[in-house]
């Protein structure tokens, strides 16, 4: 019992002396703590001292941080007092020496060198230098002398130039991240020498390892698979090949996996047998591929599923319904094929759906009505057939519903819509039917409204004006019809944005007063909407970036009006297809796409619009236009991607002073009256797609030199003056992506030329989307408003061929047309057996020549010929 006393009284006193050592070391006076050490009391300030504290530095500016962004301060308190009561640095309470520097976010601007007294801190452990600006500097070699450290953050700061491989002496290391962002003209982080093995070979203490935005360019290497403490591992945008080692996804402590955005590297995803930590799996924009499997439904602590892009093919398994953890789940563009597995009904805390572009068939469950969490569901561009389950509609949270492209049947009735959390509204692109049933609804929080490309019939509900908030509505590519008066839109206060294009309406606009008010409009689409003349109201909305008129009957000329004011924000502007006279108006300098096609305009067109450096396209076809065309255009040269002059009057030869490449994409100078030799600049045109200079007067030799272009696709030179042999030329030139050529009807000779098209066999024309054009876009921003703010505009090419002995107009080209037409030239022998390797080809024309020989057997391999003419020779 003594004993026993004597003992509790001595683990007491114990007790009490801990908590009095507590005491002291917590609440003992200032001179009783280890004090900075004088050499790294000065090191910290001869650092901050090689750097300007300037806010735009670190990239949190970029997130509209308010300007007095506390973290910009921290190195500004720094003095001559104690370091180790410094913002940002961290002291060992034994030793007094710097064991922790974290100067993340903190402004600096600046290089770090070699000399640089950083690396004086010889005993620090955590160094966090993340976003900040060190002027594109490199890593020093010096890095080597912080050998103890275990945490290393050079995130999103600015440093360039190769990775040293004295990263990898820092065997301690835990924590590794050199994460970038990759910016087009800057310099990055680069991981060739040494390579990501000899960096990573000797850190085997790893937990998390960011290297995103790092150029390696290699593949990856298996010895990830033995780090075994690894808990984090990002390689996003690495410029990774090769095949993905299976033995990382088995790394036992793993929970976030990301190799986003890595085209070229493939992999397949393994049975998992085994119990996985990953909470995040990122792999969009990869050549991963294979099908789902079954075992994915062990995963039990998914959290976030990303797989957009990637090559999955097969069925999804009913066993992702037991991912009950998952909140996003994306499986856009990909080949999956099936029904949509009603099992998806179980991811209750799933607040992102997208299922967009792959093959899914059959009906959408009713079942995802189930999903409370819900706020985006995209199933665009798939097969799915049957009506809108009724129960989608009537989610709580979702915001946004997706259902383009699909084969959707049924009467649209958004009567059970939700009335109190919906924004947004999208059913654009299916087959819906019937007239528009808006139902008793109050949607007071509606701001996007969009049922264009449908099959919708009858005249324009008058319970679409209900929707007070509205700011964007979308009606077009119906069969709606009837009269629609454009005072009742005016009623929504809050419409910037409205589009009726494509149906058989008719629109009334009143003349408006001068002291009438209207909302600012962004976007207005008025298409085909049997108007005669420009609508008065247009004067004074000078915030418009989007006006189409086309397809209507106005005529006359432009008014003056509409370049004084009302468009002068103009970023598109389509007055196509309508009987416009005079000359051609000169758009505002804002504009990018201008299409005033199909119209009666005359006379030249004018210097000024060599003012217009911001334009994208330019579409002239079909007017009456004339004379030479002004040197000066080498003005816009840098952004046009689109040149469009077919049908006019245009004479003269192509000025050689501004073809200087930039980013045309396609030339149609088709149908005019143009002379002379093709200009040798053409071949700096390296994004060219499309070159059409058919039906003009051009003169010379086979422009051999065109084949260095990697991307033409189209070469139409029929019907001008070109001549002389087609002979092997000295330089050997591939045209390597070359599908239609169209020599016809000049005064080529000798034999046949098939040398042009000796990558053809090599070619896969398989992957080609059969319901895709020759189109090139352009983008424009509404300002403000509804979050749906970038757009496309898209321009089509349209060409004339001879198919099946007729002249035929193709309006729009499909990108799987393959096409060669040699007819109507002096070419002469023996058509050679190779003609066989033109494989693809639909449409071959070798009339009106002077071939002589037998027909070549091989012509039986072009398994997906259409037309062949071989008529008029000597065959």
């Amino acid at each position: 019992m003594g004993f026993s006393l004597s003992l509790f009284i001595f683990m007491a006193l114990l007790c009490l002396l801990s908590q009095l050592h507590l005491t002291l070391s917590t609440h003992s006076p200032p001179f009783m703590q280890p004090l900075c050490h004088q050499d790294e009391n000065s090191a910290l300030l001869q650092f901050k001292q090689s750097f300007i504290i300037q806010k735009s530095a670190s990239m949190n500016s970029m997130f509209d941080f308010p300007s007095d962004y506390p973290h910009c301060q921290k190195v500004g308190s720094w003095n001559k007092s104690d370091c180790c009561s410094w913002d940002g640095v961290e002291c060992d309470e034994d030793t007094g020496h710097v064991i922790g520097l974290d100067l993340s976010s903190s402004c600096l601007f600046g290089s770090i060198n070699s000399s640089s007294s950083l690396f004086r801190l010889v005993h620090l452990q955590r160094l966090d230098l993340a976003f900040n600006h060190f002027n594109y500097s490199r890593i020093p070699h010096q890095v080597r002398n912080l050998s103890r450290l275990t945490h290393l953050n050079l995130s999103l700061s600015n440093f360039s130039g190769q990775i040293p491989l004295e990263i990898s002496q820092l065997s301690h290391l835990s924590t590794l991240d050199l994460s970038c962002i990759h910016i087009l003209g800057y310099p990055q982080l680069e991981l060739t020498k040494p390579s990501l093995r000899s960096l990573v070979g000797n850190l085997t203490r790893l937990q998390k390892l960011d290297l995103s935005g790092v150029e390696i360019s290699s593949t990856v290497p298996n010895i990830l698979a033995n780090l075994s403490l690894l808990t984090f591992l990002s390689l996003v945008g690495c410029d990774l090949h090769g095949e993905f080692p299976m033995g990382v996804f088995k790394l036992s402590n793993l929970w976030y996996l990301n190799v986003g955005s890595n085209k070229d590297l493939t992999g397949y995803l393994p049975h998992f047998k085994w119990s996985s930590p990953l909470e995040v799996l990122y792999l969009a924009g990869t050549s991963f591929s294979g099908e789902l499997p079954a075992s994915m439904g062990d995963l039990g602590f998914l959290n976030m599923l990303y797989m957009s892009g990637c090559n999955f093919s097969g069925s999804i398994p009913s066993s992702l319904g037991n991912l009950t953890k998952l909140t996003y789940l994306d499986l856009l563009n990909n080949s999956f094929v099936g029904n949509i597995p009603s099992s998806l009904e179980n991811l209750s805390k799933l607040t992102y759906l997208d299922l967009s572009s792959n093959s899914f068939v059959g009906n959408i469950p009713p079942s995802l009505g189930n999903l409370a969490q819900l706020s985006l569901l995209d199933i665009s561009d798939n097969q799915l057939t049957g009506p809108i389950p009724f129960e989608l509609v009537n989610l709580p949270q979702l915001v946004v519903i997706y259902q383009e492209d699909n084969l959707l049947s049924g009467e649209l009735h958004l009567g059970l819509i939700n009335e109190t959390q919906l924004e947004a509204i999208n059913l654009s692109n299916n087959q819906l039917t019937g007239p528009v049933t808006f139902g008793p609804m109050n949607l007071t929080q509606l701001l996007f409204l969009d049922i264009s490309t449908n099959k919708l019939h009858g005249q324009i509900s008058n319970s679409v004006f209900n929707f007070k908030n509205l700011q964007v509505l979308y009606l077009s590519e119906n069969y709606l019809n009837g009269i629609v008066e454009f005072a009742e839109f005016v009623k929504l206060k809050h419409l910037i944005a409205l589009d009726i294009y494509g149906n058989q309406l008719s629109l009334l606009t009143k003349e408006t007063g001068a002291n009438a008010t209207l909302q600012k409009f962004q976007v207005l689409g008025f298409s085909s909407s049997n108007l005669s003349k420009f609508p008065n109201f247009l004067r004074d909305q000078d915030e418009l970036v989007f006006l189409n008129l086309s397809n209507n009957k106005i005529h006359g000329q432009v008014p003056e009006w509409m370049w004084n004011k009302s468009t002068t924000s103009l970023q598109v502007l389509d007055l196509e297809s309508n009987s416009l006279q005079g000359s051609l108006p000169i758009p505002p300098v804002a504009t990018l796409h201008f299409d005033i096609s199909n119209n009666s305009l005359t006379g030249n067109v004018p210097k000024l619009f060599c003012t217009l450096i911001f334009l994208q396209v330019l579409d002239l076809a079909n007017n009456n236009l004339s004379g030479s065309l002004p040197h000066c255009l080498d003005n816009f040269g840098a952004s046009l991607s689109v040149l469009d002059l077919r049908r006019n009057k245009f004479q003269g030869s192509i000025p050689e002073t501004w073809i200087g490449g930039g980013q045309l994409r396609v030339i149609n100078f088709s149908q005019n009256k143009f002379q002379g030799h093709l200009p040798r600049l053409l071949a700096k045109c390296t994004w060219l797609r499309v070159l059409d200079l058919s039906d003009n007067q051009f003169i010379g030799r086979f422009p051999f030199w065109l084949g260095h272009l990697p991307n033409l696709e189209v070469l139409i030179l029929r019907s001008n003056k070109f001549n002389g042999s087609m002979g092997t030329p000295q330089t050997y030139f591939k045209f390597p992506n070359l599908r239609i050529l169209d020599i016809s009807h000049n005064d080529f000779m000798g034999k046949l030329p098939l040398r042009l098209l000796e990558n053809w066999k090599a070619k896969n024309f398989e992957n080609v989307h059969l319901s895709t054009y020759i189109q090139e876009y352009s983008d424009f921003q509404m300002q403000k408003g509804f979050g749906y703010s970038y757009w496309l505009q898209a321009y089509s090419y349209s060409m004339m061929i001879t198919n099946k002995g007729n002249n035929l107009f193709y309006e729009k080209v499909q990108e799987l047309l393959i096409a060669i037409d040699f007819s109507s030239n002096k070419f002469v022998g023996e058509i050679p057996e190779s003609i066989g390797n033109l494989k693809g080809a639909q449409l071959l024309n070798l009339s009106n020549n002077a071939f002589t020989g037998h027909i070549p057997s091989s012509l039986g391999d072009l398994t997906k010929l259409e037309a062949l003419d071989l008529s008029h020779n000597k065959l």
